[in-house]
């Protein structure tokens, strides 16, 4: 059985996108009668075998190696319609470098126009992606994220961990993100991700951000995201920690996410009811095809 691909990279977070026409049989049944035609969008909601050829897939050692995979349609409402496996094989809502990636696949194969908006249907709704700039394989594009979501007293919600309790900020950006503001970053925050994401108080399980202040119209970050573990860097989890950090007082609506594979540009417009923008850079880094052993 053989998988094509397009690998993609934004700023570290690299991930899989196929188109579901080019999936071979059955994987193409699935997905076009239990996801596209369905309209399926639920986290976990995976025909087992579509799930374990994004695990297959995603496998750093054993496959290609990718945070994420996409299955990508065409849609009547957008350029293009994604749906968005982690690594571990469940699904995910959004994902702000994933969806840029996604800008970057159409406009390689000239599927959008060199310039204006790109629009592509997520789980979290439809996405709109201005371009701008260009160097062959690599694009700029600027997403507009949505109005981030927090339950009342959810910004200095309670944490109980093994570690003693800790503070975090709540909330939804098109996916669940827990934010925590921390002095430093040289601590072993993998391990407190890990614990943090299957906490009881998150069912579904969450995405996880450590962020610190970091000089005027600054932070750093660090990500640990449900289903793929630590990633280099995160759009929805650098939007996330950018909100609680404007919400918190210690930055303003205009900043920058320092991660560890670069840095991504965010402004919060009429903060905290308007959208935050997230402008990054997208790169297509190769085509291939995964060679998948038959059931």
């Amino acid at each position: 059985m053989r998988i094509p691909f397009y690998k993609a990279q934004a700023v570290g977070n690299d991930f899989l996108f196929t188109w579901v026409d080019d999936l071979p049989e059955p994987l193409k049944t699935h997905a076009a009668t239990e996801f596209i035609a369905a309209g399926v969008q639920k986290p976990g909601d995976s025909p087992d075998d579509l799930a374990k050829a994004a695990r297959g897939l995603c496998h750093r050692n054993m496959g290609v190696g990718a945070d994420g995979w996409y299955l990508m349609h065409p849609s009547r409402e957008a350029d293009v319609e994604i749906h968005l496996f982690n690594s571990d094989g469940s699904r995910a809502e959004l994902s702000g470098n994933g969806t840029r990636c996604a800008a970057a696949v159409l406009s390689w194969e000239g599927r959008v126009q060199e310039s204006g908006a790109v629009r592509v249907k997520t789980g979290s709704g439809v996405k709109r992606l201005t371009r701008a700039g260009r160097e062959d394989n690599r694009f700029l594009f600027e997403m507009e994220m949505g109005t981030p979501t927090l339950e009342p007293g959810a910004l200095h919600s309670r944490l109980p961990l093994a570690s003693g309790e800790r503070e975090a900020a709540v909330l939804n950006v098109g996916n669940p993100q827990c934010a925590l503001a921390v002095p430093s970053l040289n601590f072993d925050w993998r391990s407190l991700g890990a614990e943090i994401e299957g906490h009881p108080m998150f069912p579904s399980r969450t995405n996880v951000s450590f962020f610190r202040a970091a000089g005027p119209g600054r932070i750093e970050a660090r990500f640990y995201e449900r289903g793929a573990g630590p990633t280099l860097s995160s759009g929805t989890g650098s939007t996330g920690a950018a909100a609680a950090a404007i919400l918190l007082g210690m930055a303003g609506p205009l900043l920058e996410v320092m991660t560890e594979a670069g840095p991504m540009k965010l402004r919060w417009e009429d903060a905290p009811v308007g959208a935050i923008f997230l402008e990054g850079p997208a790169e297509v880094i190769a085509r291939g095809e995964f060679y998948r052993k038959e059931n």
